[in-house]
């Protein structure tokens, strides 16, 4: 039997949590699902849990991804789902019961996005969660496809497992790609290169869990260095379309870090033609101007890639003051 919706569940070893996610699945108010649970390598519990599940309830059905990473278990869940919309959930987190029926009702009613997201609901359970919590903030404040769109290369502008997208997108454009970089970021920015619109939902629709085993704080692919050079490569596309001085550029940020990461646009083929700065002496690698020197809009394309707390709406906000305009002006990266 096909449903029309397909919700895949990947799992290493989350005895603890999976129980919770099957159930938030299994209770929600569009019951025309299927739920694919992919085991990946689990030596646990986990795989008693999801047999037992599977057992009871005829839209589950139980996959084996021998490859590891999640990356793999999605693309077996990809391959062999059958609905005409993908919806994703991870073994930490709690659908809300309204979850998968608004979202298709979105889709339903803007043909124009292919992909919707929605806020989240951040419950933390190890004591660093300051940057989560930053990060969960940010990507709660903005919706719009516009927005998406301009944040894409700050961070991944939406909560990966909040995620719903029509299959023909998956079928055109590929699913996860196994590789040194955060897979979930790389199918988004791979999407919005092609073109694809996504919007989120402006309520939260899932209680987002962090944990200390979370990928995002245990895997290298997750590391600040790992993001910048996935962003690297796409900002190259985006900047072919949009930049109006491409491939020249001017990056805001002068200090050690920034400029590694500035050499990761180099490698692109990116010509980096100075650093802006709070303080010119920073470096004597290139022209460094300080940001009150800068020129009026319309002679140069700044990459902020500062990524100091609050330090990029500052930034933006200056520019804009200037009548620099993002997206056509300048655009955040850090």
């Amino acid at each position: 039997m096909n449903h029309e919706i397909s919700v895949i569940l990947p799992f290493f070893n989350a005895e603890n949590t999976l129980k919770r996610a099957i159930e938030s699945i299994l209770n929600q108010r569009y019951p025309d699902f299927e739920l694919l649970l992919v085991d990946n390598l689990s030596s646990d519990g986990s795989i008693q849990i999801a047999q037992k599940f599977a057992s009871e309830d005829k839209r589950i059905r139980l996959l084996k991804e021998s490859k590891p990473g999640v990356a793999n278990a999605m693309n077996c869940g990809l391959q062999n789902s059958r609905g005409s919309v993908i919806a994703r959930m991870d073994a930490d987190d709690v659908s809300f019961p309204n979850r998968l029926e608004k979202q298709l009702q979105f889709l339903r009613e803007n043909p124009d996005i292919g992909l919707v997201g929605s806020t989240v609901r951040y419950f933390p359970h190890n004591k660093n969660t300051v940057g989560f919590k930053r990060f969960v903030s940010w990507v709660n404040s903005f919706c719009s496809p516009v927005q998406i769109e301009l944040n894409r290369f700050v961070e991944i502008p939406v909560v990966n497992p909040t995620i719903m997208f029509r299959r023909e997108i998956f079928e055109k454009y590929g699913g996860c790609i196994h590789g040194d970089f955060p897979e979930d970021y790389e199918m988004q920015l791979r999407y919005l290169e092609a073109g694809i619109k996504m919007e989120k939902i402006e309520e939260p629709l899932l209680e987002w869990h962090d944990y200390s085993t979370r990928l995002t704080r245990t895997d290298e692919r997750y590391s600040t260095d790992a993001f910048f050079k996935v962003k690297a490569r796409y900002f190259k596309k985006w900047s072919e379309k949009n930049n109006p001085f491409h491939p020249v550029i001017w990056v805001w940020g002068a200090g050690r870090k920034t400029r590694q990461r500035a050499k990761l646009l180099e490698k692109e083929g990116l010509s980096l033609e100075g650093f802006i700065d709070v303080v010119k002496s920073k470096t004597s690698v290139k022209k460094v101007l300080h940001f009150e020197e800068i020129p009026n809009s319309g002679k140069m394309f700044v990459v902020s890639m500062v990524t100091n707390p609050g330090a990029g709406q500052q930034i933006k906000e200056f520019l804009k003051k200037r009548n620099y305009i993002e997206g056509e002006d300048f655009i955040l990266m850090g």
